[in-house]
């Protein structure tokens, strides 16, 4: 009884689910824990700034707060492409209160994936380009998304760069 007890227990820790929103970029699906994304806003006239490292577009003023806005593809090292109906602003907290908006392709949608099919990148994507981004991927309904790891898209030279351009 006790034993069966336990086992049951151990499905229901095994079985979270994590809320991502899951978004494209180059033709691939990625996902950030939704508890990491504040909005999700339309393409705006975003302000350049002067010496901001490359991959950071410049700024928007979104409700009176200066928002440094990266470019991901830029971050990346893909190549650039025309903003569309779809390209979006993903606006996320980095967790040291820092807040950025990341432009991306398309946002998708809202996913409930299980904590447990979040596989480690296989060795192959590991040492690829922004292999240290990936947290993890997981196959959901028919497609593939790769998770990534806000915390280490930027070092903290970048950070304070980012930090300054706002």
């Amino acid at each position: 009884m006790m034993n069966m007890h336990s086992s049951t227990r151990q499905a229901e820790l095994n079985s979270t689910l994590q809320q991502l929103v899951t978004f494209e970029l180059f033709g691939e699906v990625f996902a950030l824990p939704i508890l990491d994304v504040r909005e999700i806003i339309r393409i705006t006239v975003i302000t350049p700034v002067p010496q901001a490292p490359a991959f950071v577009e410049g700024v928007i003023n979104l409700r009176g707060q200066i928002i440094p806005i990266v470019d991901l593809r830029k971050r990346f090292g893909l190549e650039n492409q025309t903003a569309t109906d779809e390209t979006r602003i993903i606006v996320v907290e980095l967790g040291n209160g820092m807040v950025i908006g990341l432009i991306v392709d398309a946002v998708r949608e809202v996913e409930r994936i299980p904590t447990e099919s979040i596989l480690p990148p296989p060795s192959l994507v590991a040492g690829s380009i922004g292999s240290e981004y990936i947290k993890g991927i997981s196959n959901h309904e028919d497609k593939m998304i790769v998770h990534i790891d806000m915390r280490k898209v930027f070092n903290s030279q970048e950070i304070s760069a980012l930090e300054s351009a706002n």
